[in-house]
């Protein structure tokens, strides 16, 4: 069963607070580098998509997709306050079609797959967006996403080309690294 969470229950889950107690930006310096193409797929109001403007630096760019232009539109806000405008490209989904413009490096999957309606699919389409060695960050939230179920999802994930890189460990979350094979 899927569910897209509405524009403002965001505000919920995106605010100081979690920031503070699950920091995006120390969670994914270890995977963005300078200079990365990446795609925050689900990416809200834009909470992984500016911690990883500020890693990929001035010669990367972040590709923001969501299927919420409300979501995309407070984003843009947000990059504009953080000073990121200028590495941020904002792209709105359509419910069946990611359509990224380009390749990535990284695609950043944060509390998102759980909500998708059909999670195989999704995650060969997330496959297929990748540069070949590209890598995804997948996490799920712990309250919303049971340990079996993150475990079938990462068993889709190998069964849709992914192998296992890592098991990052992080406060309030289940989450894995893969690499496109």
């Amino acid at each position: 069963m899927s569910f897209v969470c509405p524009w403002w229950v965001a505000y919920l889950f995106d605010n100081r607070l979690t920031r503070r107690t699950q920091d995006p930006e120390k969670m994914l310096k270890p995977y963005v580098r300078e200079g990365m193409v990446v795609a925050d797929i689900g990416a809200g109001m834009g909470r992984f998509t500016i911690a990883a403007a500020r890693l990929v630096g001035d010669q990367g760019v972040v590709i923001a997709a969501d299927l919420q232009q409300k979501m995309l539109d407070v984003l843009a806000k947000r990059a504009q306050k953080a000073g990121v405008t200028s590495r941020v490209r904002l792209h709105r989904c359509q419910q069946t079609r990611i359509g990224l413009p380009q390749p990535v490096d990284l695609i950043l999957l944060c509390n998102v797959v759980h909500e998708t309606p059909d999670h195989e699919s999704f995650l060969r389409a997330i496959h297929s967006l990748l540069k070949p060695g590209g890598t995804c960050f997948l996490s799920e939230p712990l309250i919303h996403v049971t340990a079996p179920a993150f475990e079938r999802t990462v068993a889709l994930a190998e069964a849709a080309g992914f192998t296992v890189q890592e098991r990052p460990n992080f406060r309030f979350a289940r989450t894995v690294l893969l690499a496109r094979t």
